[in-house]
């Protein structure tokens, strides 16, 4: 019964993340929901609005990189059970994710607009592209153990969990990053980018740099000399030869 329960959140924690991801989605195309990142919310003055919105972004900031890494996770299973670690760390992102677009500031004020429909619309497939990326390179190197699912399933029918293992399909040929290099091509590529939008967009892709940073710190100490070798042979987001 333990087991199974423990499969149901997990279950229940990656819908909520697949239902937060999609409206992200929407929300950062300023398309189909209520609420985007340039429609919808609370209105104030520019200031307020830049002091929410960075506060909205920093939480998830800390929240994501604080509970992805190692010490913490070392600590946080003494109280939660390391089977749906990986599901309520997706929950609590999701939970923040939700938090963002909820309470997020528009500051629509013109930064720059494409006139010409074709480029536009350009632009628009562009930012798609940026979330196929994201998707595909989840599925690359594992998406349901990524979200979770994975670990309660396998609870669930009594299989240990699998150790690591250092791999590099296909885009991870290319970057070292490309579920990240697909988030800065989906919040970059706009047609017309506001002043919420770019905010959005700088402090995203500021964050990333950290993430990258963090998250490289504990690949070299978890693979040793696999991934520095790695490191050297591949680039980080940008797809260029070495």
């Amino acid at each position: 019964m333990t087991r199974f329960l423990a499969f149901l959140y997990g279950l229940a924690a990656y819908f909520v993340f697949i239902g937060t991801i999609l409206y992200a989605i929407a929300f950062v195309a300023d398309r189909f929901v209520p609420r985007t990142i340039d429609h919808g919310g609370p209105s104030g003055s520019t200031a307020k609005a830049v002091a929410v919105n960075l506060a909205l972004m920093a939480l998830f900031a800390i929240q994501h990189s604080v509970m992805a890494r190692p010490g913490f996770k070392a600590v946080w299973t003494r109280f939660v059970p390391r089977t749906i670690e990986r599901s309520t760390y997706v929950l609590l992102s999701s939970l923040a994710l939700i938090l963002l677009v909820w309470q997020w500031r528009p500051m629509p004020e013109l930064v720059w607009s494409v006139g010409n429909p074709a480029l536009a619309a350009g632009l628009v497939a562009l930012s798609l592209l940026g979330w196929v990326i994201v998707f595909a390179s989840t599925f690359l190197i594992n998406h349901f153990e990524l979200f979770g699912l994975q670990q309660v399933a396998g609870n669930l029918a009594g299989f240990k969990t699998a150790e690591p293992r250092f791999r590099t399909p296909l885009l991870y040929k290319l970057v070292r990053h490309p579920l990240y290099l697909g988030f800065i091509i989906a919040f970059w590529a706009a047609p017309a980018m506001t002043m919420g939008h770019l905010l959005f967009a700088a402090v995203t892709t500021a964050y990333i740099f950290v993430g990258i940073a963090l998250e490289e710190r504990d690949l070299t100490d978890l693979f040793g000399d696999e991934y520095r070798i790695y490191k050297k042979r591949v680039p980080m987001v940008l797809p260029w030869p070495r």
